[in-house]
């Protein structure tokens, strides 16, 4: 790769696709004739699930979104034709919306196609980002980025939110695996490569096999203090164009045509002072005009539509789910407001704002202006409807065997080899093998998030048609040399154990105070892997440890008793990938060798300190002040690293981190954004007694009643029961998590939030199991009686002689004795003074 580029002050973009009289002219044409409602309503974007063909029609809007865990008809295993026959009808919804004008504007659909086509059934799967980071290899990208585009269109949509430039530098935050690398070098390269994959030239874009790329989020999301997920950056200017907009950059001079605003905030001078930029909108990014006007569009001469990520007008100061004035002000041209009631909502009081002079209508010019250029490059004016498409109702381009082929190339090239004592690696295929750990068979631990579903948690290996968890391709490659029981395996064979963290998407995935990197630590299953690798090491077995992760952890521990280990990062589908590379032909010879090298640098300590890597490796720069403390040491392995068959390197014993860390925090969240870990929910209603597990953030019905994920504070961080009965709520918490740090003089408080349409006419008790206690139960009802649709926070103190906290599986229960319509979130145990 070439060498990355130094700027002193915000570049001007020479992007490869530039502007075209002849469009610019028939935009100025078409918006002289659009009305102030029909110019919002091309701004508005809302969810698929909220937003009828019908209403595309009355409102004139201009675009929709499918989230992730949204498919037509609320089927996941919705086929291509499902995908394109929605496409074809909220088209011709659009087209019926502008007939007898004498001019028209076409639809446009996103999706977040994020690593492939990852919402869509028998789509391929690509490796995250993180994973393709350590491939080292551009032209590998460019070619996903057309494959990609290429699944999109076959479904008939015609825009993806991708790719994500963010350049991480804290592993607690939640998005680290959707960044390619922590040095902004490789992913200035990688940027372009990937908007050239997807997109095309000027031609390509204008055609039917490509789509419209997304450059997101503008801009620092990867430099939040503490690796808060839509926390603060308060990086320097020059630190945040060098360090976090390179990516930028050169997506921007490759052409692409969106950007998506940021969720987090900068704090450029390191506190709120009146001369902060920006700083009456809390610093968030939607409400910058600086960073989205005077830089992007115009010292970087960025000619394409701004996009807000989901409901992200709603957190900036001053603002709400209805009210998107300062967005808009802001520069963002297209509002993702995602709900039925928002969206009406919204339209109607940004109207509302602009007549009462809040909104200059020349901004809404700008935006409208943007919207057409973009739907103009994009061909869409000229391409037939969805159905019509030349890839649409092709299902065999959905995981193709070509595309199937290349996501199992891009898995051989991110595996970084981080150890391989006695050349234990490649292992022969003619050997007996014991395969164990809990990611062995683990679909949902090899993808991550953004696996057909958001947070990727309720997926299985019958959801992905031609997928290999590591023990399919291993029982298709080695046999009956294939051992999976612990208690069979000859004295002396090698065992490879298969560990991974469990599956989380952006917030979800934040590591909360009170937590380490420590891996083992972070959830049992991950202790129970630890476990083992100590145990089949101590029994005289070589152990191959292979690690699915979306960052880089501290597991020094693991790492000393495997005689090999592999970084295998998020590698999507196709285990068969990691058998290339970690097992010989059956003629005994080398298939594929290692040659990813590590794009984070690897933690020799458990703390969120443990990352000891210039900001950039930028000559001249340093750490920003909040990632450097006295407790920094340097990685473990460094950027770059990664060993290979060629390299007979040992790896000695390395020096463990044996600090204990105690636990301050004094609250554990069981459920909500804030919570430490996701716990199984389950309902059982009256005539149902059995349990029904909730799968991740997928809507559930069960005998006439209904629950699923919505909007409180935050993205899908409250669930809605809808109950024809009366039913209980279960919330089952895995045993050993995070125990409380009983101090003297404190009470025990329960707390909830809670939004009920109507005031119960019977006990709606809450129960708690707390072990070595027993059963505490209360009657919430009398709470509830102020039930006005609006959320309310309740409180209540629990005996406070308790001074240990030990949990069974069973730790909350929700139990209404009638049937009922309740919404909750922030689900918490909290010690106060």
């Amino acid at each position: 790769m070439d060498s990355t580029p130094y700027f002193a002050e915000w570049p001007e973009i020479r992007s490869q696709i530039a502007p075209n009289a002849v469009q610019e002219q028939q935009i100025e044409q078409i918006l002289a004739q659009l009305s102030l409602q029909e110019k919002l309503g091309q701004m508005l974007q809302p969810n698929l699930t909220d937003v009828t063909p019908q209403e595309v029609t009355e409102y004139k809007l201009g675009s929709l979104l499918n989230g992730g865990g949204s498919w037509p008809g609320n089927d996941k295993y919705a086929p291509v034709e499902a995908w394109v026959e929605a496409a074809e009808q909220y088209y011709q919804a659009n087209e019926a919306a502008w007939q007898g004008r004498g001019f028209r504007i076409p639809f446009i659909w996103g999706s977040d196609a994020v690593h492939g086509h990852n919402n869509v059934f028998r789509a391929t799967i690509f490796p995250h980002n993180i994973g393709l980071g350590a491939a080292q290899d551009v032209d590998l990208i460019r070619r996903i980025g057309v494959a990609t585009s290429a699944e999109v269109a076959a479904t008939g949509i015609d825009w993806t939110f991708a790719p994500t430039v963010a350049t991480p530098r804290d592993y607690r935050w939640g998005r680290v695996y959707e960044g390619y690398s922590e040095d902004s070098g490789l992913v200035y390269h990688y940027a372009a490569a990937m908007v050239e994959g997807i997109q095309g030239d000027t031609e390509q874009l204008a055609g039917e096999r490509r789509v419209v790329a997304t450059a997101k989020h503008f801009i620092g999301d990867g430099g939040t203090e503490h690796g808060v997920d839509r926390g603060i950056n308060r990086y320097s200017e020059e630190q945040l164009l060098n360090i976090h907009g390179l990516g930028y950059v050169s997506a921007l001079n490759a052409g692409v045509q969106a950007v998506m605003a940021s969720f987090n905030s900068w704090d450029h001078n390191n506190n709120y002072a009146p001369s902060n930029i920006d700083c009456q909108y809390n610093g968030k990014i939607h409400g910058s005009r600086y960073l989205l006007s005077d830089v992007l569009k115009d010292k970087m001469g960025f000619d394409g539509l701004v996009i807000s990520d989901w409901n992200g007008h709603s957190e900036v100061s001053g603002s709400s789910m209805q009210d998107a004035r300062h967005t808009v002000n802001a520069g963002v041209d297209v509002l993702m407001v995602t709900a039925r009631s928002d969206w009406k909502a919204c339209l109607t009081n940004l109207q509302r704002d602009v007549e009462a002079g809040l909104i200059d209508e020349s901004r809404i010019d700008d935006a409208v202006r943007r919207i057409l250029r973009v739907k103009l490059r994009a061909g869409l004016w000229d391409k037939p409807s969805p159905q019509q498409r030349e890839y649409a109702n092709q299902p065999q381009l959905l995981g193709s065997d070509a595309h199937q082929q290349l996501a199992r190339e891009a898995v051989r090239k991110s595996l970084v080899m981080l150890k391989n004592n006695q050349s234990l690696l490649p292992l022969s295929p003619n050997q007996a093998v014991l395969l164990t750990g809990s990611g062995a068979d683990s679909i949902s631990k090899q993808c991550g998030g953004w696996s057909l579903s958001w947070q990727g948690d309720d997926i299985a290996v019958s959801d992905f048609p031609g997928a290999q968890t590591l023990d399919c391709a291993l029982t298709g490659y080695l046999g009956e040399q294939l051992i999976r029981d612990e208690a069979q395996a000859p004295k002396g064979c090698v065992a490879v154990v298969v560990i991974g963290e469990q599956s989380y998407a952006e917030m979800y995935g934040d590591i909360k105070a009170g937590q380490t990197l420590d891996f083992s630590s972070l959830h049992p299953s991950n202790n129970q892997d630890a476990q083992t690798i100590a145990r089949l090491s101590a029994a005289g077995h070589p152990v191959v440890t292979v690690m699915f992760s979306g960052r880089p952890l501290y597991c020094t521990d693991l790492i000393n008793h495997s005689q090999a280990f592999v970084a295998a990062w998020l590698p999507g589908t196709q285990g068969g990938g990691i058998v290339d590379v970690l097992f010989r032909d059956h003629q005994e010879q080398v298939q594929h060798d290692f040659q990813g090298r590590l794009s984070f640098s690897w933690p020799a300590q458990k703390d969120a300190f443990a990352l000891n890597h210039p900001a950039t490796h930028i000559p001249g720069f340093t750490s920003p002040a909040n990632e450097i403390d006295s407790r920094e040491q340097a990685a473990l392995f460094p950027l770059g690293f990664g060993l290979s068959y060629q390299s007979a390197q040992e790896t000695p014993r390395l020096e463990l981190d044996s600090r204990e860390f105690a636990i301050d925090v004094a609250e554990y969240v069981l459920f909500g954004r804030e919570a430490q870990i996701s716990h199984p929910l389950s309902l059982a209603l009256q005539s149902q007694p059995r349990a029904v597990m909730l799968p991740g953030c997928s809507p559930l019905d069960v005998a006439g009643s209904h629950i699923e994920p919505i909007n409180y504070q935050h993205q899908y961080d409250a669930r809605a029961v809808q109950a024809q009965e009366p039913f209980e709520l279960t919330l089952e918490v895995l045993p050993g998590l995070m125990p409380l740090p009983w101090e003297s003089g404190k009470a025990l408080e329960f707390c909830i939030d809670v939004k009920l349409e109507q005031a119960p006419q019977a006990p709606v008790w809450v129960e708690l199991e707390l072990m070595g206690w027993g059963q505490y139960r209360f009657d919430i009802s009398e709470q509830l009686q102020q039930a006005d649709g609006q959320w309310h926070s309740i409180r209540v103190a629990l005996d406070d002689s308790l001074r240990s906290l030990e949990v069974n599986n069973k730790v909350w229960r929700l139990r209404c004795e009638d049937a009922a319509h309740i919404a909750f979130s922030n689900i918490s145990l909290v010690l106060a003074d």
